[in-house]
């Protein structure tokens, strides 16, 4: 027994030796935990989310209804002419769209009693956020009913309602009959107290006083058929990411263990400068995870469906700037790391950081719009972003510029960093 806990002891005294791992075997849950409770939690309210509203009426109630949506807290509105909000829609940089109809300030207070045909509102939605769609759908619903419950409870509106349900020829006569004591009972409540005409009417009779048609904002194919989202196509660029991400950490634990056994020192009596040999690693390593992310995406093309709607050329830049990201990272973690126990854990901690951040496990667009802001000072957002916008959302070449660009940054400044720290003994 004593020889038991003699091991025992000196098993927990060498865990708890090695400050670092420990530390951060504390640290990373904590961060992780803390991160998706204050995502989830019961309290968290969407803000901020871009939408944007095309006005083709241009009436009054329209504009009322316009304005209440510009000052809505949950939202980030936006008006613009159809194509534009469509365009965004498509890359992404506005979640929905609702198209107001011409017509609506015309037929809204009479369809919302069912003696006019009701207007169509058209939302042009991104079908990989459809939680943001119900958020848009309900704020949209909330405000028209206030605004045409404002006009049409108007001692004019009410007036032209009546109009409107007698000469309904197709409204059965006991709900005409209803809706005319309603009329006349409101306009007794007005005239003797004029504050109550902001306040809607309970009672039978009222309805939604406008349809929904809902379109997912989606590429075309060539001949004109759109392509149905595919969730895969996020899912296989996220986890792509975190787990070439992850395959670097080995790598970088595997050129600390060359440095332990000396191998490094032995390479430096070749005639090779230090850019060269730290190089070599570095253009293996790229050709490596290059060749890994290709035969993902090859699986989920084959098995699941996945397609690059957008351009191949800029699909194939991102996917050998991700590469070389991930080569320059996994050369940074060995520069910077004493042993490959302390390193590990360090590194693992820095991936899971920017994996949560890039938007692989949850979309970005659900973080607050705080932390959407930061996180593109993260490459990984830049990576999966555009995997998405080469791949489902069927962008052009030119989308991928811009993503290669910050990521081959990040990979420079990775490499010199790398090459300037390197230790070549322990």
């Amino acid at each position: 027994m004593q020889a038991l806990l003699a091991l025992v002891r000196a098993e927990l005294k060498l865990h708890f030796s090695n400050r670092r791992a420990v530390l951060l075997s504390i640290v990373a849950p904590i961060l992780i935990a803390a991160f998706f409770g204050s995502l989830f939690g019961s309290n968290t309210k969407m803000a901020g989310i871009a939408v944007g509203v095309v006005d083709l009426d241009g009436s009054a109630l329209s504009q009322r209804v316009v304005a209440a949506l510009q000052a809505e807290a949950s939202l980030k509105t936006t008006v613009t002419d159809e194509a534009d909000a469509l365009a965004q829609v498509r890359a992404g940089k506005l979640r929905a769209v609702a198209v107001l109809p011409k017509g609506l300030g015309d037929q809204a207070g009479g369809a919302m009693f069912g003696g006019a045909a009701k207007p169509e509102i058209v939302l042009h939605y991104d079908p990989s956020q459809a939680t943001v769609l119900a958020v848009v759908r309900g704020l949209l619903a909330q405000t028209l009913m206030q605004e045409v419950s404002r006009s049409t409870l108007s001692p004019a509106g009410l007036a032209d309602m009546q109009r409107q349900v007698s000469g309904a020829a197709s409204m059965p006569d006991a709900q005409r009959a209803d809706l005319t004591r309603m009329f006349d009972a409101i306009g007794s409540v007005q005239r003797h107290e004029p504050a109550a005409a902001a306040s809607a009417p309970e009672g039978g009779g009222l309805s939604m006083p406008y349809t929904t048609r809902e379109i997912e904002a989606v590429q075309s194919t060539a001949n004109a058929a759109p392509v149905a989202y595919n969730s895969y196509a996020h899912s296989f660029a996220g986890m792509g990411v975190q787990f070439i991400l992850m395959a670097s950490v080995d790598m970088a634990a595997g050129l600390l263990l060359m440095r332990r056994l000396g191998l490094w020192k032995r390479l430096r009596a070749a005639p090779l400068s230090r850019a060269q040999l730290l190089g070599s690693r570095i253009v293996a390593s790229t050709l490596i995870s290059l060749i890994v992310f290709a035969v993902i995406y090859a699986v989920a093309i084959a098995a699941f469906g996945v397609r690059v709607l957008g351009s191949w050329p800029g699909f194939a830049l991102v996917l050998v700037c991700f590469s070389l990201l991930t080569a320059s990272f996994g050369l940074l973690v060995a520069a910077l790391g004493r042993t490959p126990e302390a390193t590990r854990g360090l590194a693992i901690l820095a991936t899971l950081l920017m994996v949560m951040l890039g938007g692989a496990w949850v979309p970005a667009f659900i973080f607050p719009e705080w932390l959407q802001t930061v996180s593109l000072a993260v490459p990984t957002r830049w990576a999966i972003d555009a995997l998405d916008a080469m791949t489902w959302r069927g962008l052009g070449f030119a989308d991928a510029l811009l993503p290669s660009a910050v990521m081959l940054g990040f990979s420079a400044v990775f490499a010199l960093v790398a090459v300037w720290r390197f230790r070549w003994e322990e």
